[in-house]
């Protein structure tokens, strides 16, 4: 009776606290019927802006003092470019998805793609400023994509990369990679959108992820990786783990039998 209550005890804890190899290993062919060559990545589609987002903004010209205003101080130095600087020469969407530039005064950008910002302004300082020999050029550009990582990552936070386009790999990679004890099959996204915000799952187990909307990530997502079931078991995610489990607990019940026999006796 014993050996049964042992044997048991045993094929529960392994069948219930190793993590399988398939739930560790990204981009596995989930779908039989799917050449592996097959899987294509959809160019994602243009970032339309959001409120909170900063925009780099940059004129050029013929005569270049004649757009000084419209471009930071001391841009010339190229060992000042960061997070920071970006934020405070930068120009923050408001509430309304308005900017205010200096002689332009408020533009609302709310839902337009960057190239079309870039239009949007040439042709105000066109009507309103300069004439077509000044030769405006108008370049912009996010100010950073800026997103969140919480959860079962490496170092959880607020990353900043300067990318046009960066996919759900790249961002885990910068925050320090998912450990074994984190549900890589359940990758939660949470996206702002004018109407409030969404949460989107993805598996980044399943090579189909490529094909998924939710591939390349915008900014101010937030990133949420949930725990494994094992890890709040707290039976091991190892097989050393395990195994070190097993054996404390077999180590527990024999020693209580052993005590619950001499009593009896």
């Amino acid at each position: 009776m014993n050996r049964l209550f042992f044997i048991g005890l045993l094929f529960c804890v392994l069948s219930t606290s190793c993590i399988p190899h398939k739930d560790i290993v990204y981009l596995q062919d989930k779908d039989i019927s799917l050449d592996s060559t097959q899987v294509m990545v959809e160019q994602p589609k243009p970032y339309r802006v959001q409120i909170n987002d900063i925009l780099n903004v940059r004129v050029k010209a013929l005569d270049q003092n004649t757009v000084s205003i419209l471009n930071p101080a001391g841009e010339e130095n190229l060992n000042a470019s960061s997070a920071e600087r970006a934020y405070f020469d930068g120009f923050t969407v408001d509430t309304h998805g308005n900017i205010r530039i200096p002689t332009l005064g408020k533009i609302n950008v709310l839902g337009y793609t960057v190239e079309e910002i870039e239009q949007m302004l040439e042709k105000k300082l066109l009507d309103e400023q300069f004439k077509e020999t000044a030769n405006i050029f108008v370049t912009v550009k996010l100010a950073g994509l800026r997103y969140t990582a919480n959860g079962e990552v490496g170092n959880p936070g607020t990353q900043i990369i300067f990318q046009d386009r960066v996919n759900i790999f790249e961002a885990i990679a910068n925050v320090g990679e998912i450990p074994v004890t984190g549900n890589r099959k359940e990758v939660q996204i949470i996206r702002q959108y004018p109407q409030g915000q969404k949460i989107h799952t993805i598996d980044m187990t399943d090579k189909n992820v490529m094909s998924s909307p939710y591939y390349y990530i915008q900014p101010n997502d937030i990133i949420y990786v949930k725990p494994i079931k094992q890890k709040t078991w707290g039976t091991g995610t190892t097989g050393r783990e395990t195994l070190t489990t097993i054996i404390s607990v077999v180590s527990l019940l024999t020693t209580t039998l052993l005590l619950i026999d001499r009593t009896t006796n």
